[in-house]
């Protein structure tokens, strides 16, 4: 049987989550990538057995062999990460939203003019999401025109999915003077970066560009209504805030008398390829035009529980079949790691569940039945990641892209302890997400591609 398509092959164990709140455990599976960074096929030990596969791929180099205490899990998907931010990660966040954006996020991103600085950030940023597996990444950039082409060059050159904006926005009320732009330049460079995109050599759609109004208080009706008409025209993607605390809610409706969705659906920039950052404050009608456009949500937990004064309503969402999956928020987090967010997504929704007061009795504290599983978390880092990006990755299944990450509970000195006589498959899919750390993801492919190898 000829295998000359077949560009390697790994065997050993996998989880993932093809359906949501449940898990499959790939024991000792083969496999196979396709020289488009495809998965080829997935074999069971008694589908290898009768085939010259292994024979073939272990004669010609071509076979990884996973350890024991070794498992293959879907790469990780970062809805909304805020890629100038790194230098920010883990300041401020004592304070609410708008003094937070004024006094360290805006004055930040205005130093992205300099190139050479925003090279510097931007390759120790994707670096270092890579290394914590995040394999699909969903990008703010700055206003600036330059420092987001060298965002999309340096997501390009070291081989992550990306989905890059240069963050437009206008409004003279909200803006500083030192950090906005015009409509007319606003639309001029989103223009001008979806055709450098466009054109980027060797891209072969690894990098998207996605316009991005940073949020309604930042921009005016006139400039949402372009980009609105910019993205409808080129089917890009958008990605924007929505409702993420209860200034940013109560702003749109003293300016517009409208909820932050309503605004974005008569400007044109609601669509199946928009992608609504928090979504904390939604009525009943912004829930159905979110489902009926098709649009998706990304959940930040740990960026909700510092300035969204309440509780995203996840269990809600995910009950009704809206896209939703996973944004780190960089940097209104303290940490890129999706896993984390895993994790951060379970407690936001267990502290919801259960209530705070201890003035109020048991049954009273909380709101019932809200919590979500560890496994609808990682479902939604990886499957529902995917669903709402509408791409074939999060998953191992044949004909969608190789995006994985190694995890090794080998390392030494780590918090990721596997006791094979106590640990079932379910139990031990539970302690990765709960306790990975970046030590112990030791590989990372993104379409076939190798692009973190630790050991």
């Amino acid at each position: 049987m000829n295998h000359d398509d077949i560009l390697f092959g790994i065997l050993g164990n996998a989880f993932h989550c093809p359906v949501l709140g449940e898990f499959e455990f790939l024991e000792n599976v083969l496999i196979t990538i396709n020289t488009d960074g495809e998965i080829d096929s997935l074999l069971k030990p008694d589908e290898y057995a009768v085939s010259d596969i292994m024979e073939v791929l272990e004669r010609e180099n071509r076979l990884v062999r996973l350890k024991e205490k070794q498992y293959l899990i879907p790469g990780l998907i970062d809805l909304h990460c805020h890629a100038p931010q790194w230098p920010q990660m883990g300041k401020g966040l004592d304070l609410p939203l708008y003094n937070w954006l004024a006094n360290y996020t805006f004055p930040l991103e205005a130093k992205y003019q300099d190139l050479e600085f925003a090279k510097r950030v931007y390759d120790d940023l994707v670096q270092s999401t890579l290394s914590s597996g995040t394999t699909s990444a969903v990008y703010f950039s700055s206003i600036h025109l330059e420092p987001t082409r060298v965002l999309a060059d340096t997501c390009l050159e070291k081989g992550q999915r990306a989905f890059v904006g240069k963050v437009c926005m206008d409004d003279v009320e909200q803006c500083p003077d030192y950090y906005r732009q015009s409509v007319e330049k606003s639309l001029y460079e989103t223009e001008a970066f979806h055709q450098y995109v466009s054109t980027m050599s060797g891209n072969h759609g690894l990098i998207s560009s996605v316009v991005t109004p940073r949020f309604i208080p930042s921009c005016t009706e006139g400039l949402l209504k372009e980009l609105g008409q910019f993205a409808t025209n080129n089917n890009c993607y958008v990605q924007t805030h929505c409702s993420e605390s209860d200034w940013a809610r109560e702003y749109s409706q003293q300016k517009y008398g409208e909820t932050d969705i309503s605004v974005y659906e008569k400007t044109g920039l609601l669509g199946r390829k928009t992608i609504l950052a928090h979504s904390i404050f939604l009525t009943e009608q912004d829930v159905i035009k979110i489902q009926d456009y098709g649009a998706s949500i990304a959940h930040c937990p740990l960026s909700n529980m510092y300035f969204a004064n309440a509780a995203m309503e996840t269990r809600e969402l995910l009950n009704r079949g809206l896209h939703c999956g996973l944004g780190s928020d960089v940097a209104a987090s303290v940490t890129p790691s999706m896993l984390r967010s895993c994790f951060d997504a379970v407690t936001h929704s267990r502290v919801r569940e259960e209530g705070t007061s201890t003035k109020l009795a048991a049954g009273e504290r909380g709101e019932a039945k809200t919590r979500i599983s560890f496994l609808e978390a990682f479902w939604m880092a990886t499957t529902g990641g995917g669903k709402a990006l509408d791409k074939n990755i999060g998953v191992f299944r044949r004909g969608f892209s190789f995006d994985a990450v190694l995890v090794d509970a080998n390392i030494q000195d780590c918090d990721l302890k596997i006791w094979q006589a106590l640990d079932s498959a379910s139990d031990i899919l539970e302690k990765i997400i709960s306790t990975t750390n970046r030590q112990n993801i030791i590989k990372v492919w993104v379409q076939g591609r190798e692009v973190v190898c630790k050991q």
